[in-house]
């Protein structure tokens, strides 16, 4: 066991004490890559205005990296459920890599399953043979991306493939040229290009510029006919804002810009993959690739649906319908076996749920504060939300209000009065929610678990319903409860509240 001692630099109210773990095998980002010069960057003081375009690859990328990749019946139920969503380019395969990637691409070539407003991208490595496949299995689409790539970083070009800056640029411009052959041979499919430098965040900038150029120059891309240039964060290395001055930098300096979609492929290393595209598009990038609830390899690609929610809740229209993300949640589960976890943002199972005490009465409050407000507006539609600790109406998710709150140990009274209001129209007073609460609150302790809503109105209807007032006792208060009518009876120095069902 490592000793550790108190570090001699932390301020005295900081106690921590070194770790003891090899951190010194690890280098800064800023060591490991040159960044551009960026004393002007722009991207800090932009705003997100608009959804890029966003290209789902749980098909391909995510495929890849499932323990149980699908089969093409997996894979056409989550292909048509991306349609349904809106989405109108959606990565398929990698056709070269495997006879069910092929096949799956010839069921679309030619089952007619693709409407006409999609484009289908295809993925395929900077080699002949498998361009020339790729470019087979694409025959008879209507509209096509051909998306070649090439890992472009100092490690990879060392270790992996063994081949220098010049060198590697030979092969993909082999690469290009071999592309635009196949297309001219794609008769009635309109084709475009794409080119991805992989591990790009950590590939010197002027050698990614040197290679676009190339490309876009031997492509002639245009706006009729752009080129897609993705800058992948193939394996996070650094803090977000880093991969924005990347991204910032190539969309300044690439040539033909007006023929470039500047796209980006945030991988999620560091846990950062969602901050490392919203900063990107700060930046400049105009489409995003990811799985829609972050699938891939590692710890994942960047997560669409987070991405575009986010989106959502600033008021920008995402252009992806996640309106019932449950049932989009089903066949994601269904298709990649992998469950989505209860913490996920916007479609986990307790996304919209507070058990906190406190919460909870700042919810049951800007219910009611929002109710009111309500009643004097022409559409509800437009209105702006605000209730505490929700950021967006669940309703928009296809999500109701029943497990908005839910009660265990660490919930009060607003919360237990919530479930009484929401689920059975049962408006405690003031008194019973503090004497009821407490009667909820031993019985929890007592079982160490959540308390369900019928649970709880099984215990009101025990303590309040039905109940007979001692002899003698006088009603001192009465108070409409929706549906019960609330007598505080008092006998003598005692007092106890009863429950009166109200005439329907």
């Amino acid at each position: 066991m490592n000793t550790r001692t108190t570090s001699t630099t932390n301020p005295t109210w900081n106690p921590q004490t070194p770790s003891g773990m090899p951190y010194r095998k690890y280098r800064a980002p800023h060591d490991r890559v040159t960044l551009p010069e960026l004393a002007d960057r722009r991207w800090p003081d932009a705003r997100l205005t608009e959804a890029p375009l966003w290209v789902p690859v749980d098909l391909r990328d995510g495929n890849q990296a499932l323990a149980d990749p699908m089969d093409a019946a997996r894979k056409r139920r989550m292909f048509d459920l991306y349609v349904r969503m809106g989405y109108k380019e959606i990565e398929v395969g990698y056709p070269s890599a495997s006879a069910t990637d092929y096949g799956f691409v010839r069921e679309l070539a030619t089952g007619d399953a693709v409407p006409d407003d999609v484009t289908v991208v295809v993925f395929t490595a900077a080699r002949s043979d498998l361009i020339r496949r790729t470019i087979e299995s694409v025959r008879g689409l209507r509209k096509v991306v051909v998306h070649v790539y090439i890992a472009t970083a100092p490690l990879w070009r060392e270790v992996v493939i063994g081949r220098g800056r010049q060198e590697l640029t030979r092969t993909v411009l082999a690469a290009a040229e071999e592309m635009q052959r196949g297309a001219d041979t794609l008769r009635g499919t309109s084709t475009r290009f794409q080119f991805s430098p992989e591990v790009f965040n950590l590939t010197e900038s002027d050698f990614v510029l040197d290679l676009c150029n190339s490309l876009t120059a031997f492509w002639d891309a245009s706006p009729e006919r752009p080129v897609t240039l993705n800058l992948p964060v193939t394996m996070e290395i650094g803090t977000p804002n880093l991969y924005a001055d990347q991204i910032e930098y190539a969309d300044r300096n690439l040539e033909r810009r007006s023929g470039v979609i500047l796209s980006i492929h945030p991988h999620n290393d560091r846990g950062t993959g969602v901050a490392a595209a919203e900063l990107a598009m700060l930046a400049g990038a105009q489409r995003v690739e990811g799985c829609v609830f972050g699938n891939g390899e590692r710890t994942g690609n960047v997560d669409i649906a987070t991405l575009a929610l986010n989106l959502y809740s600033q008021g920008v229209d995402p252009g992806i319908d996640f309106s019932d993300i449950d049932a989009v949640k089903a066949v994601v589960e269904e298709c990649t076996r992998i469950p989505v976890h209860p913490r996920h943002p916007y479609v986990g199972e307790y996304a919209y749920t507070a058990f906190s005490g406190t919460h909870q009465d700042a919810i049951k409050k800007g219910f009611a504060a929002r109710a009111a407000e309500l009643e004097t507006v022409q559409d509800a539609s437009e209105h702006p939300w605000n209730v505490p600790y929700l950021h967006i109406d669940p309703v928009d998710v296809g999500r109701d209000y029943e497990a908005v709150v839910r009660v265990n140990s660490q919930s009060g009274k607003g919360g237990i009065a919530y479930v009484l209001s929401a689920d059975y129209g049962i408006e405690l007073p003031r008194a019973v929610q503090v004497e009821f609460a407490g009667v909820v609150q031993r019985r929890v302790d007592a079982t160490g678990v959540e308390i369900t809503s019928a649970e709880i109105v099984r215990l009101f209807e025990e303590m309040y319903v039905g109940v007979v007032a001692e002899p003698g006792g006088a009603v001192a208060e009465r108070v409409d409860g929706g549906r019960y009518t609330f007598l505080r009876v008092v006998t003598g120095e005692a007092e106890r509240w009863v429950a009166v069902p109200r005439a329907e």
